[in-house]
């Protein structure tokens, strides 16, 4: 049930005519209490879509009673005509449903520069409005949808009584600041927004911003948690933030399985490094290089193009140091060839490559996939 699995959470997925496919392309989730706790973490792109504009806003006094999220447009670089359709959107849920639009959050994802008809949208919040149910979060998983193949749901139940659930959406523009990502996660955990704030913060910085399917950063990203303390339960921050944690690499890994004509899985983790920094910087170099991705589509342990990667960082290390494994087979250590290429198996969809910095103690793992044929091919036809 994704976003409904906690108590005191309603949501529902309509077709609001936005998607010439005629599928679901409006989600409503509302809160219903008795709390209305609430934290988001947006792109860090400069150039931000109406909805993130009024988001932010929306979210600074940590209270949220619904989010409205449509595909099938951006509604960015839209010009004050499309922040008026944002603010109507929201303005239409607040009356459908008895609460401030002040109070609402608006997502939207699709194709940049492209007016949203109002009308649409509005007829689609009120279809959703009427639609609420306990049981509507797969619908509404679907309703967020764009190029994604499949909804990505997850769900963790506490042993003392509490649950987090969540669904996302991406499958390509995945680098950090969030990925091309619309994330809802909802909670009945009873906890107040500074500490909401807190675990997510904690929690996207090891999950969502390790995602780094072609470093490219949307302009709509925002992963937002709402809590409506219906459990009565206040864990733990520590217990709530590796929970938190766990849910939200469950939906990252949803969405690197999902990334857009991907023929592999990609985790590369870098150990001993001087500094987390460090390595998650010399992961991300690796996880951008079109050499190294293309050689992993073709089925080429080219750890050379790894190396090559690394070296363009100004992470710590002496290059003539560094370790790498491929699928368990040590293919480079200590900067020169060791065991032969031709024992690495890149014939499954997942791909471990190891980097040993030999520089400290600290690891990061940085989520990506392969160079493709069809990844070019969809994203050359995207607007058409």
């Amino acid at each position: 049930m994704s976003v409904t699995a906690a108590q005191g959470f309603v949501a529902a997925g309509t077709v609001a005519g936005l998607k010439s496919t005629g599928a679901k392309d409006l989600a409503l989730v509302q809160n219903l209490g008795p709390a209305s706790a609430a934290t988001a973490v947006f792109t860090s792109n400069r150039c931000k879509a109406n909805p993130i504009l009024w988001s932010q806003q929306v979210i600074a006094d940590g209270r949220v009673s619904a989010i409205v999220l449509n595909s099938g447009g951006a509604n960015c670089y839209t010009g004050s005509q499309g922040f008026q359709v944002t603010h109507a959107t929201a303005e239409a849920v607040a009356d459908r449903l008895g609460v401030s639009a002040g109070d609402v959050l608006v997502c939207s994802t699709g194709l940049i520069g492209e007016q949203l008809p109002l009308d649409r949208l509005l007829a689609g919040v009120e279809s959703a409005a009427g639609a609420l149910d306990p049981t509507g979060g797969h619908d509404s998983a679907e309703a967020i949808m764009t190029t994604d193949s499949r909804p990505k749901e997850a769900v963790v139940t506490s042993d003392d009584g509490w649950t987090i659930g969540g669904m996302a959406k991406g499958a390509g523009m995945l680098a950090p600041g969030l990925a091309t990502m619309l994330v809802v996660l909802t909670t009945d955990a009873d906890l107040p927004a500074d500490i909401l704030d807190a675990a997510l913060r904690a929690a996207t910085r090891v999950s969502f911003d390790r995602l780094d399917s072609d470093g490219c950063m949307s302009t709509n990203d925002q992963v937002t948690l709402l809590a409506s303390g219906a459990s009565g339960v206040s864990p733990a921050i520590d217990d709530f933030t590796v929970a938190l944690t766990g849910l939200c690499r469950d939906l990252a890994l949803q969405l690197q399985a999902d990334a857009e004509g991907s023929s592999h899985d990609i985790a590369i983790e870098v150990v001993n490094a001087a500094s987390e920094r460090d390595a998650e910087v010399a992961g991300r170099s690796v996880a951008r290089s079109n050499l190294f991705k293309a050689a992993v589509f073709g089925n080429d342990p080219n750890w050379g193009r790894v190396l090559a990667a690394v070296g363009t960082t100004d992470a710590v290390f002496d290059p003539y140091a560094i370790d790498v494994s491929i699928n368990g087979v040590q293919v480079c250590r200590a900067g020169e060839p060791h065991e032969s290429r031709d024992l690495v198996d890149l014939t499954p969809r997942a791909v471990h490559v190891l980097i040993d910095l030999h520089a400290g103690d600290t690891t990061a793992t940085i989520l990506t996939n392969d160079l493709t044929h069809d990844y070019v091919h969809e994203n050359s036809a995207y607007a058409s």
